[in-house]
């Protein structure tokens, strides 16, 4: 089976997605471009056609209105756009933590290339980390990625990673996520997109207290089954009591009663912290995916990041 990982490298232990190449810490960003598989350029060319005539081939024509975008070094196309499309290099995604990792403390960890080009990403520590009862540690990381098929704008977003179990989720405070993002019709702007994450970056504390506060939510047997049952309800199911995810309600609420991974924690042991680490172990490391790459790109930037923000959303609730 082909993956959609196409090349990643990472620093530290092997991901939770167990892909990659291994590099020792503080490597330059032109290291982390080739081990990455990030030292290509995404190349533009009008969209051509052959006509016809008689029955005859004719001239190549070309549209104005669209482009090719393919990768210079296989010359593989990954998509057509608009002619107004603004292409962000890979380049770019890493050279945006170039003062970071430099100046700020900043450390790379991981870094690839999903769908043969068409999506990149890099996730760095930020040196930020807290610690919940019982030494449940949770530390930020800033991922920047973008896409040049039309699935992601250019996305820089904190994200929190919780050590025991490597679950990740978006950090969020309210109805946000704690993210800036750049539609590709307009010009990526890195010092703009660092100046307004410069006003989030205060805001982990902001998170982590709404954490602690998760943390200290004790639930019973039947808040936890109505907190799963919200989350993997469809309420736009046509059906009118929505569609329920039986299997994954039954999965998550084993991981919540004591198989999860740090499940048996006192921050986690039949608390509102424990339901959200259920669903994002779940998410990050159980969910049906046709490998751990797809699951990966799912857990990140699709239907599972979506799942985890609603289980965010009402654990939050639950601890009102």
């Amino acid at each position: 089976m082909s993956h959609l990982v196409q090349q990643m490298a990472y620093v530290g232990e092997t991901p939770w997605h167990g892909l990659g190449n291994a590099l020792s810490p503080r490597q330059p960003l032109e290291t982390w471009a080739v081990q990455a598989g990030m030292n290509f350029r995404i190349l533009e060319t009008p969209v051509r056609y052959l006509s016809e005539s008689a029955g005859n081939l004719g001239a190549i024509m070309t549209y104005p209105e669209q482009k090719v975008l393919y990768r210079s070094d296989t010359k593989t196309a990954l998509s057509v756009v608009s002619s107004r499309y603004q292409v962000v290099q890979p380049a770019e995604i890493l050279e945006f933590y170039r003062d970071l990792t430099e100046v700020s403390g900043f450390e790379l960890e991981t870094a690839g290339v999903l769908k043969e080009g068409r999506k990149v990403w890099a996730l760095a520590r930020t040196g930020q980390s807290t610690l919940l009862k019982g030494g449940d540690a949770v530390n930020a990381y800033l991922l920047l990625a973008t896409a040049c098929d039309g699935t992601l704008a250019t996305t820089a977003q904190f994200t929190s990673i919780r050590v025991v179990c490597n679950n990740t989720l978006a950090v969020a405070l309210g109805e946000q996520a704690i993210s800036v993002k750049v539609p590709h019709n307009t010009v990526f702007d890195p010092l703009a997109v660092k100046a307004q994450l410069g006003v989030s970056v205060s805001s982990w504390d902001a998170f982590m207290y709404r954490m602690k506060a998760l943390s200290e939510r004790k639930v019973k047997s039947h808040e936890a089954m109505n907190y799963f049952l919200r989350v993997f309800t469809d309420p736009a199911s046509p059906v009118s009591s929505g569609t329920t995810n039986d299997r994954a309600i039954k999965k998550v609420q084993t991981l919540f009663d004591g198989h999860g991974h740090g499940a048996e924690m006192v921050s986690a042991k039949d608390t509102a912290w424990g339901l959200l680490n259920a669903v994002t172990e779940f998410v990050d490391h159980q969910r049906r995916a046709r490998s751990q790459d797809y699951r990966l790109d799912s857990a990140w930037f699709g239907q599972g990041a979506l799942i985890k923000r609603k289980a965010l959303d009402e654990a939050i609730k639950l601890a009102a």
